[in-house]
């Protein structure tokens, strides 16, 4: 493991959960590889727009034939890209929002899935370009949605990001949840315990 992408995407900054338990797992990545680069990406609505013409257009035109305003969103969208392709393990701290994942996470993922560079179509079909790397996803929810819960499936984050990582190629995918976090002072504390113990198996 030569360098780590760490991205975060709650609104809660340093007291989201999700953002505590994947810090355990970078900290002890960066314990068991001495000289790890980790770059790390916090997600807001400032700073991660969505999708717009201007990246669409951009991306069909040649670079002499582009807008300003092209240039400037197509090299904010390779930028994006530079940095998962740079990195052997990507780490993600994502809350569920609404059974799903915030929309600035949705934005991120947006930039990153790029025909021809990303992924590219071919006479058998989609083919992922980002083979090869690992994906930790560590999920913090209110509730639980994992093993017999009647919640189960309503849980559209996991799936979607498995789904999402596996089309660009992306197998080595694992999943840490928090969850019970808004049940009471005692389960949260249990579900975050737990979570922690789980990423830094992982990581060993």
């Amino acid at each position: 493991m030569g360098s780590l992408l760490f991205v975060t995407a709650s609104l809660m900054g340093d007291k989201s959960q999700s953002r505590q338990v994947a810090s355990d797992y970078v900290a002890a990545a960066r314990t068991a590889h001495p000289g790890l680069k980790v770059v790390e990406r916090h997600l807001t609505p400032d700073n991660i727009p969505h999708l717009g013409m201007d990246a669409l257009a951009g991306f069909g035109a040649g670079a002499d034939a582009r807008t300003p305003a092209q240039t400037a969103a197509v090299a904010f969208a390779d930028s994006i890209i530079e940095e998962v392709e740079a990195a052997d393990t990507i780490v993600i701290a994502v809350p569920m929002y609404n059974f799903s994942v915030p929309s600035t996470l949705k934005a991120w993922l947006d930039h990153v899935a790029r025909a021809g560079r990303t992924f590219k179509y071919s006479a058998n079909g989609p083919e992922g370009q980002l083979k090869g790397k690992r994906v930790v996803v560590v999920e913090s929810r209110g509730g639980f949605y994992t093993g017999d819960s009647p919640a189960k499936g309503m849980d559209f984050q996991e799936p979607y990001l498995r789904a999402f990582f596996g089309f660009l190629g992306i197998t080595d995918v694992s999943f840490v949840q928090v969850e019970g976090q808004a049940i009471g002072p005692d389960v949260a504390a249990k579900g975050l315990a737990a979570a922690k113990t789980a990423v830094t198996r992982l990581a060993a």
